[in-house]
């Protein structure tokens, strides 16, 4: 399917050059001078390497349809991780590098959507937020509060967030799995 070069997300995956590329970050630019374009950093569905496009209004660019499938997250094991077609009930392993940046997130019984291109699993996707909790954060200094400032704290998976002074160790708390950022409390 063709759409034009303004049109493109992160996420969409794209054949250019005869390779399959997905978006990574999309900056759309409308310099003083000329047309404007989208800067798009493209990583390489199966390669895994990374370039930088740039994408006019004007250009017709060519989006992937894929096949999107439920999973369910059943285990890892080691770089190994095993989904259960929701369906079909049938397995399939994927490593993490597979599975990207967001495999720190994968919890038991997840459901996830794996999209295929042609029976091959090209990538998976997580729900937008996971709940976690906090394994360690700095205390809370006073007289800090006066200006609305975080702190960083630690994740049960390791991953490292910035956190509003009022949330201590042992709290559960509301994480994107895209950009790791602090949304919420977690709701009892």
């Amino acid at each position: 399917m063709k759409i034009n070069g303004n049109e493109v997300r992160p996420g969409y995956v794209l054949e250019h050059n005869g390779r399959l590329w997905l978006a990574v970050k999309v900056n759309h630019v409308k310099p003083g001078k000329g047309g404007a374009y989208a800067q798009v950093e493209m990583k390489d569905v199966r390669s895994g390497t990374k370039t930088n496009e740039r994408f006019r209004s004007s250009e017709a660019v060519e989006r992937v349809r894929l096949d999107q499938k439920d999973y369910q997250f059943l285990y890892a094991n080691g770089d190994d991780c095993t989904f259960m077609d929701q369906k079909t009930y049938d397995q399939i392993t994927l490593t993490k590098d597979q599975v990207g940046e967001a495999a720190v997130f994968l919890q038991d019984g997840m459901k996830v959507i794996i999209e295929f291109y042609e029976e091959s699993p090209l990538s998976v996707q997580l729900p937008d937020s996971v709940v976690m909790t906090v394994v360690e954060a700095d205390a809370v200094i006073k007289g800090q509060t006066a200006a609305s400032s975080n702190k960083p704290a630690v994740l049960e998976n390791g991953v490292r967030v910035m956190v509003p002074p009022f949330i201590s160790v042992g709290e559960k708390i509301v994480v994107t799995t895209t950009d790791p950022t602090y949304v919420e409390r977690a709701k009892a």
